[in-house]
């Protein structure tokens, strides 16, 4: 029995040890933490349960046959944020560069049926130099597998991933499929295609920072949420950003225990918007105002920014915020807007989570970059995913919200369950200035009689109460009052019940 038992903590030394201390030094000295260490400072204290240490590659080829190491470069297992299950992998980049073999994949792959078995959220730390050459084409058939793990978990528990070393070639495909992705600056980078392939097909010269880094994905491709300076915030930020997610599809996500009263009022956003209906204003401030101890957790900030999202807590309970910033072109609606709009909007309606969406938008944007890069369909994304989710939605229209971007913004034609609007709000087919101009285009030359009209036409169409005496509006409240009205919104829409039609899927405008 002592013989088994001495054999047992070998393995487990040689599984914890990784690669070796040279690769593991290796690994600090590039600023970057072990596989192991990622999962102590990313899950509760002792609450860290591992599965398949003694887990080993089957390749014999090039050598492979005598070089083995436990784990087979991923920690697996579950543990707990806060109390609350959670399973994770954690690729170690110090054995065998984190390459993906046929038995790593099987780790990931069991952790996640596991996961949707249980109904609990999978965090991936990705860190791995690719496919295991060596193992040929087993390795890409277990790049497939957790391809298709990916797709079965979309939508029954929520997925992150957390880039923290190389992911390129077909392993930025699994992440790409996870709802959201987090990025370490300058040690994290993404592409389906190196440096060197791309100066070798388009004599491009580019490095991999600039190809895929994190400042790259969260600012011109929108593929990644967040980027953060290190390992350690961007771990601490995966733990909060844990908490305003539910487990599954079945849950609610959590309540939190606040004490800021849901009757506060805010008497500093009557002022808000500005009296010249050209001057732009910052509604994340209006966000930060009426959440619950102004706290905001914004994604994408740096993306598409005429559009905001990210989550809020209102009476404890979490929301989902889709917001127009008029300091960004305006607060139009353009393709990248819509796009990162809607993928939102639709994993809030996927895990039960409300969504207040905040309307300043004077349109969507014009010019032929949009319409050939398919504003159309891009546009309908949005309108898509307002129109099917079935959660309870609170609509509030701050000032703006012309032609076809106020029915899509959630209005009460998409199913918009409470639809408010300040006194300041302005809902008609489009601005008073372009209006007359074409009602009245005979007068184009009287820049008086152009003046007049156009204030006739503010006076009688740009304001709240024409939707209000159709019903398309509820209330039209004042601005301090916001935060104890949306309150009471939700509450009352707690208990809602809606459901589409059977099917077995729509075909979203992709």
């Amino acid at each position: 029995m002592q013989e088994i038992i001495q054999q047992l903590a070998d393995k487990r030394a040689a599984a914890t040890a990784g690669g070796g201390q040279r690769r593991v030094d290796a690994q600090h000295g590039k600023g970057k933490l072990t596989a192991r260490e990622r999962i102590d400072l990313l899950l509760d204290h002792g609450s860290f349960e591992e599965w398949d240490m003694f887990v080993e590659h089957r390749c014999t080829d090039f050598g492979m046959a005598d070089n083995k190491v436990p784990g087979d470069g991923v920690v697996t297992g579950y543990g707990t944020i806060n109390g609350r299950l959670v399973f994770v992998f954690s690729q170690d980049f110090t054995v065998f560069g984190g390459s993906l073999s046929e038995a790593h994949a099987e780790k990931i792959c069991k952790i996640m049926d596991q996961a949707m078995k249980v109904g609990a959220p999978v965090i991936g730390l990705n860190d791995s130099g690719g496919a295991r050459i060596q193992e040929g084409v087993a390795s890409l058939g277990g790049y497939a597998d957790v391809f298709q793990k990916n797709v079965l978990a979309s939508g029954v528990v929520p997925q992150i991933s957390v880039i923290m070393g190389p992911c390129a070639g077909g392993a930025v495909y699994s992440p790409a499929m996870t709802d959201f992705i987090l990025m370490v600056k300058d040690s994290s980078y993404m592409f389906v295609t190196g440096p060197d392939v791309v100066k070798t097909v388009t004599h491009e010269i580019v490095t991999a920072e600039e190809l895929g880094g994190a400042i790259t994905h969260t600012t011109k491709s929108g593929v990644a949420d967040l980027a953060l300076e290190n390992d350690v915030e961007a771990l601490l930020a995966t733990r909060r950003f844990f908490n305003f997610l539910p487990a599954n599809n079945r849950e609610k996500a959590p309540v939190w225990p606040t004490t800021d009263p849901a009757k506060r009022t805010v008497p500093s956003l009557d002022s808000l918007v500005p009296e010249d209906p050209s001057k732009p204003y910052d509604i994340r401030e209006l966000v930060l105002k009426i959440a619950d101890e102004g706290d905001f957790f914004e994604l994408q900030p740096a993306y598409a920014a005429n559009i905001v999202i990210g989550f809020i807590r209102m009476e404890g309970h979490v929301v989902g915020v889709v917001a127009n910033q008029p300091m960004v072109l305006a607060g139009c609606l353009d393709i990248d807007s819509s796009k990162k709009g809607a993928r939102f909007v639709r994993f809030c309606d996927a895990f039960n989570i409300p969504i207040l969406t905040l309307v300043d938008v004077p349109g969507f944007m014009p010019g032929t970059a949009q319409e050939y890069g398919g504003i159309i369909k891009h546009g309908a994304k949005l309108l898509y995913a307002y129109a099917e989710a079935t959660v309870p939605k609170v609509t509030l229209i701050t000032r703006k919200a012309y032609g076809g971007a106020y029915d899509v913004m959630a209005s009460k034609h998409l199913r918009g369950d409470v639809n408010l609007a300040w006194p300041s709000a302005e809902i008609a087919v489009m601005g008073p200035k372009g209006a007359v101009e074409i009602i009245f285009r005979k007068d184009l030359g009287d820049e008086e009689k152009i003046a007049q009209r156009t204030e006739e036409y503010r006076r009688k169409f740009a304001n709240p109460f024409i939707a209000g005496s159709r019903g398309y509006i509820d209330d039209v409240i004042m601005p301090r009052d916001t935060r104890v009205r949306v309150c009471r919104s939700f509450a009352m829409l707690r208990d809602k019940k809606l459901e589409n039609p059977w099917r077995k899927h729509g075909n979203i405008p992709l």
